[in-house]
């Protein structure tokens, strides 16, 4: 079964899906045997790898030493062409439609496609909707666009949509890594109740409630970066 039809049929069977994300220019090599055994103690049913700047070779380093200790998929979230590594087991293949540099609507895309065909990596179209914090995160300024502004509720809802028509098989709203807070339970079910395809929720989300209360919106998949990396009490709260 291919990691998407594995999503959408955990999403059909009521499944909660959680993904942690292990950015490689905060990860040492010699860390992450101790990370990886604590992601498999958990409810985490995914491993996304990625950063918005990652040293080349990096991702690729991190990816084979993840692989020698779980079994859950790991999938690759790239800032970058560089980031792309066969060791892995899928990526998300992200235009930025929240923003209008072409780079990262089409641009990126073009320049891996002939990595990708190099590859057995699973490709999977992805929206990704960056909703501003209150701050400038990392993609803001790597991307050179500006987020979403989170009170025009409508505004971001059509733009999933958008992504939706356009052919992507999954849908990202993204607070930014670093979040002051994540996006609002409002916004996460008004996008949800537009869309027919998976809807993936990260950013800002640090405790066990908030976690919840994006489930509870909508989100078929969360991913948290930072809560795992600063706060080791949040991820007991996720143990099996």
């Amino acid at each position: 079964m291919t990691i998407y039809s594995h999503i959408k049929k955990s999403i059909v069977e009521g499944e909660r899906l959680l993904a942690v994300l292990i950015d490689p220019d905060k990860t040492k090599l010699d860390m992450i045997e101790g990370i990886v055994t604590k992601i498999n103690q958990s409810i985490a049913t995914h491993i996304f790898v990625g950063g918005s700047e990652v040293d080349e070779g990096a991702t690729e380093a991190v990816v084979k030493v993840i692989k020698r200790y779980t079994t859950l998929p790991v999938i690759l979230f790239p800032g970058d062409v560089t980031q792309i590594t066969d060791e892995a087991d899928g990526i998300l293949f992200l235009s930025l439609i929240s923003g209008r540099n072409p780079d990262y609507l089409i641009g990126k895309h073009v320049e891996a496609v002939s990595k990708l065909a190099k590859t057995q990596l699973e490709v999977i179209p992805t929206g990704y909707i960056l909703v501003e914090n209150g701050k400038q995160t990392a993609v803001e300024r790597v991307s050179n666009t500006k987020p979403l502004i989170r009170t025009n509720k409508q505004y971001i809802v059509d733009t999933a949509k958008a992504g939706a028509l356009l052919g992507m098989q999954l849908i990202y709203l993204e607070a930014g890594s670093g979040a002051t807070h994540p996006i609002e339970p409002e916004i996460i079910s008004a996008v949800k109740d537009a869309l027919n395809i998976p809807l993936i929720v990260g950013g800002g989300i640090r405790s066990k409630t908030e976690l919840e209360a994006a489930y509870k919106a909508g989100a078929d998949l969360v991913v948290i970066g930072t809560a795992f990396e600063t706060n080791q009490l949040f991820f007991e709260q996720l143990k099996l």
